[in-house]
């Protein structure tokens, strides 16, 4: 039996909304598959915008300029899921979105492959001063010149989180003859020849290269600073197309700037326009061998579109069938349609005796219950029931009553 052919669950009145230019694979998808209400804008919304224009959204789609907030999700009655079309969810206040029982889904590897290829050419044209000699080029000076340029073959690459990307980079650079040395806070298994280092000092004193692929936590904040760069090897490279707050910018300006690293390439800053043709600043902007990219890692067709597939997946899975895996606030829960009868999520606060409450409302009104599952994490619990479809609907007026009920919603 087809999603399709089972869900009850009123399409045409689903209001959803992507911002920030979301793939149109998305919205097609969606409206193949009958959400017919899709409102798609280019950009971000402020935070006063997003208030006025989420109230009667049930779906919001947002890459990474869009901040969604307390005061964004008080404002969102209707609101069941957030759909971030990106690696990352540090835009959406988790916390607060988890309290309101509202569901959060990212596409954690959609653009690794964008983003090691981007390393590694960013690594080719730092090493041989591409940069510094288009820039001649183009201002018509000839500056034909081996002098401190070099072959990637043979050179230390040092790679920084060893997860999804940071590994795909590191095989990308072994294809090229290339030593790799990787850190990461958890234990990982390497890839090729790899080896992994003892702690963070290890590998910058060695690397020729560094590339930070760590997310953006209060323990990576200015992780690379003035105090840290003095550990890097003099005239190593350093990449970053992680997260903005993880280095100090002026602190490696002034390395720069005093040479003790021969170059930079950085793709994502503290502060980002929202859109663009906005005015951009940075500490690093004149300066020699130092490739300056607007937080385009990802951002190639195709992995905007197996973003956008990705996504838009996962939140027809939860929006037809209870489905949250890969949920970031509501707790993980998988399952299959059952024949003959009618589904019922119901999310509420992880306290002794809810699941008991709800048992006790269904079986004193003699409704059946043909399935049940739960899941919880340490704020919310999560529980599917499939139920007798004839008294369904007095099912879900009877969980709405439950002290701890935060959000119910009758599936199908």
């Amino acid at each position: 039996m087809s999603i399709k052919e089972i869900t009850s669950y009123p399409k045409e009145r689903i209001n959803i909304l992507f911002l920030e230019n979301i793939s149109d694979r998305a919205v097609q998808q969606f409206k193949q598959n009958g959400y017919v209400n899709v409102r798609k804008l280019g950009g971000a919304l402020s935070e006063e915008e997003l208030i006025e224009a989420v109230k009667n959204v049930h779906l919001i789609g947002i890459r990474s300029k869009t901040i969604i907030t307390q005061k964004v999700l008080d404002a969102a009655h209707k609101l069941q899921a957030i759909g971030c079309f990106c690696i990352g969810v540090n835009q959406v206040d988790l916390k607060a979105a988890t309290n309101a029982g509202v569901v959060v889904f990212n596409a954690p590897y959609s653009n690794t492959r964008s983003v090691a290829e981007l390393v590694i050419g960013a690594s080719i044209m730092l090493i041989r001063k591409i940069i510094d000699k288009n820039k001649a080029a183009h201002e018509g000076i000839w500056m034909k010149d081996a002098k401190g340029s070099y072959e990637l073959r043979g050179k230390t690459l040092g790679i920084i989180g060893y997860g999804n990307i940071g590994s795909q980079v590191s095989v990308l650079a072994e294809a090229l003859g290339m030593k790799v040395l990787f850190y990461d806070t958890e234990t990982k298994l390497p890839l090729g020849n790899a080896r992994s280092a003892k702690n963070m000092k290890e590998v910058l004193s060695q690397a020729d290269i560094i590339s930070l692929h760590v997310p953006e936590t209060a323990q990576t904040k200015n992780m690379i600073n003035k105090a840290v760069i003095k550990n890097i090897k003099g005239g190593a490279i350093l990449i970053n197309y992680a997260r903005g707050e993880v280095v100090d910018l002026k602190a490696l300006a002034a390395a720069l700037t005093e040479g003790r690293l021969s170059g930079a390439a950085i793709d994502v800053y503290p502060w980002e326009p929202e859109k663009n043709g906005d005015h951009f600043e940075t500490p690093l902007q004149g300066l020699k061998n130092v490739l300056l990219t607007p937080h385009i890692g990802g951002s190639t067709e195709e992995a905007q579109q197996n973003i956008g597939e990705d996504v838009s997946i996962k939140l027809f899975q939860y929006l037809e069938r209870g489905i949250t895996n890969g949920s970031h606030t509501v707790p993980a829960i998988g399952l299959p349609p059952i024949e003959g009868a009618h589904r019922i999520l119901h999310i509420h606060q992880n306290v002794p005796g809810v699941l008991s409450a709800i048992n006790t409302a269904l079986s004193k009104n003699n409704i059946n219950i043909l399935g049940q599952y739960l899941s919880t994490n340490s704020q919310i619990g999560y529980v599917v029931l499939d139920v007798d479809k004839k008294l369904s609907k007095q099912a879900v007026e009877l969980l709405k009553d439950i002290k701890q009920t935060i959000k119910v919603r009758l599936l199908y």
